[in-house]
Parts: structure tokens; sequence; C-alpha cells
């Protein structure tokens, strides 16, 4: 199964994507994992994304693609993944169709996390993250046991700037013009709406619900989800 998370900054989706992985047993992969990991080890498509990322560009199409490409030729691929952050363009759309087209694998299953834009800003207006272990918290919702520090090492908690509530509107304005074209190209059986605006218990829920529909639209063995609630 392969499947495809889109949602704006705060939408949850590291949340889901986790949640998904350990139902499937499939990868979660994030645009931002694959950078960091390429930009370690030097190689040369990570030399071209640490050049613009340094600079605070967006990598072009064709250097994304690569680095998505090389990634899902992996072994722990095989049996389908989650992609969070990709594809962000319509070209990069059409790498991914192709891609998986060439590879023999099936159409991805489309999870858009939909939530209001109030909500958003509220969610990470409140954020804030541990320096050290970086384990993250939300104020209202998921607050540390101990105000201001973090419960796994007791470091004092910091808020990232781009969580600031005037940034956040920015932020969400650039996703809106970025990723409805994208949402738009996916429109079709395999895109499902996701009411984002609840807890995480009731998004996984949905998300559970959804993935075993599509398979069974697609006359496959539906695999039920073995993670403990």
């Amino acid at each position: 199964m392969i499947v495809l998370l889109f949602g704006a900054p705060g939408s949850g989706k590291g949340t889901q994507a986790r949640f998904i992985s350990e139902c499937r047993g499939i990868p979660a992969i994030s645009t931002g994992d694959m950078l960091r990991a390429e930009c370690r080890a030097g190689t040369m498509l990570g030399n071209a994304a640490c050049a613009v990322l340094a600079n605070g560009g967006l990598l072009e199409d064709a250097t994304m693609n690569a680095i998505v490409a090389k990634r899902l030729q992996q072994p722990d691929c095989a049996a389908g993944f989650i992609l969070d952050g990709y594809p962000r363009t319509i070209p990069q759309a059409v790498a991914l169709t192709r891609f998986l087209e060439d590879s023999g694998m099936p159409e991805p299953v489309i999870l858009h996390l939909d939530v209001p834009d109030e909500v958003l800003v509220a969610r990470l207006s409140s954020r804030r993250y541990c320096p050290g272990c970086g384990r993250t918290y939300n104020l209202l919702a998921q607050p540390p046991v101990q105000p201001g520090k973090c419960d796994g090492d007791d470091e004092a908690l910091v808020q990232r700037s781009d969580d600031d509530a005037g940034v956040v509107g920015e932020r969400l304005k650039a996703y809106h013009k970025l990723t409805e074209p994208v949402i738009e190209y996916y429109q079709g059986p395999h895109y499902h709406r996701v009411n984002g605006d609840c807890t995480p218990e009731e998004i996984s829920e949905q998300i559970e619900a959804v993935l075993t529909m599509d398979a069974a639209q697609d006359d496959c063995e539906p695999i039920a989800c073995t993670k403990r609630r």
C-alpha cells in the first residue's frame, strides 16, 4: 500500500504517518528526513540540496524527484510506503506517477487532513519543542507535566520562530497556493478528505476506515491494523 499524506503545517501529518506505519508495517518517509540524510551522507544530490536549503530556498523539482526516487528504491519500500511532504508541485506529482507506473507499484491512496486555518494558527502558536530530544508539545492539548520543561530530559522548551502566529498565517497562505493544484491533480476514487479538526485518536479511526475501504475498492485483501489502542 502506498499512501500520500497531505495537510497544512500543524494538521498532524507526522502523528498519523507514524500511526499508519505501525498499522501497516510500511515506512513513513518525510522530505525533511530524506534531505537531512542526503546532506549527512555528502552525496552529489545531498550537496546540491544543502546548498539550496542553506540559503532558505526550495529544491528544484528535478533534484527533489531524484532524491525521492532514490529513497523509494530501498528494500524497506518494497511492500509500500507513506510519503509526507511530497509531491509539492504538479511536476513532482507527474514524476511520482511515472515512477510508480514504471516500478509496477499500485496507485497511491491520497489522505488529505483538512483543518480550518484558524484552528491551525491556534495549534502552531501553542506548539513548543525540546531542543534536546526533539519532542513536541502543544500547550493547549498536550502540555508537559512540568510547565516549560520536557518530560523526557527536563530541558527548557522553546518555540520555533516559524510558529509565531503572524508567521504561521504566511506559511498557511504559501501552503494553500502551492498545494491546492496538487490536491486537484489527485482528485479521483483514491482521494479521501479526512476531518483533521478532532483528536488524534479520532483522526486515526477515520484513516483506518478509509484505508480498509480503499483496499476493498480494488478487490485487495484488507490488512487489519495491529496497533493496540
